[in-house]
């Protein structure tokens, strides 16, 4: 399935919400250290409910050990300064999707790793920021699983 990669997420009830998502579409979690809250924090907790148990969720110290352990076929970075369309991306297995930190995104080192082509946005008003983490995640998830015909749903 696809890899949903968060590089130092920040706001438990986000990523608590993105386990949930990842639970319920078969997705795999990827967090990147390091994490603004500990695992045990009762808002992430309470937010991804009884999914954790359920959720291919895995943690690595770093975007670079991520990258060697899992090998994506490809990779794909959101930023709200793309120039693309989320729309105009044409999902695969074994994508990696990366998410940046709620407060600053993706660092530049990391976008500048990714060809231009594979740099994305979701339409937003002018002159707005940013849209919550876990609803932009929701909105990747949901376009790309559609794109592979919701593989694995029932």
């Amino acid at each position: 399935m696809i890899n949903i990669v968060l590089i130092k997420p920040e706001i438990p009830p986000n990523t608590g919400n993105i386990i949930r998502l990842c639970a319920n579409s078969g997705y795999y979690l990827h967090l990147i250290k390091p994490l603004g809250f500990d695992l045990s924090n009762s808002n992430l907790i309470r937010a991804g409910l009884d999914y954790h148990d359920l959720a291919n969720l895995n943690i690595h110290n770093s975007f670079y050990d991520f990258i060697k352990i899992i090998k994506p076929n490809r990779i794909l970075g959101t930023t709200a300064k793309g120039e693309k369309l989320y729309t105009k991306i044409n999902f695969k297995k074994n994508d990696a999707i990366l998410f940046g930190s709620e407060s600053v995104g993706l660092d530049k080192e990391i976008l500048n790793s990714i060809p231009k082509e594979n740099i994305f946005k979701l339409p937003m008003v002018p002159n707005n920021r940013s849209l919550n983490l876990s609803n932009a995640v929701s909105i990747i998830v949901y376009e790309s699983w559609k794109q592979l015909n919701f593989e694995g749903s029932v």
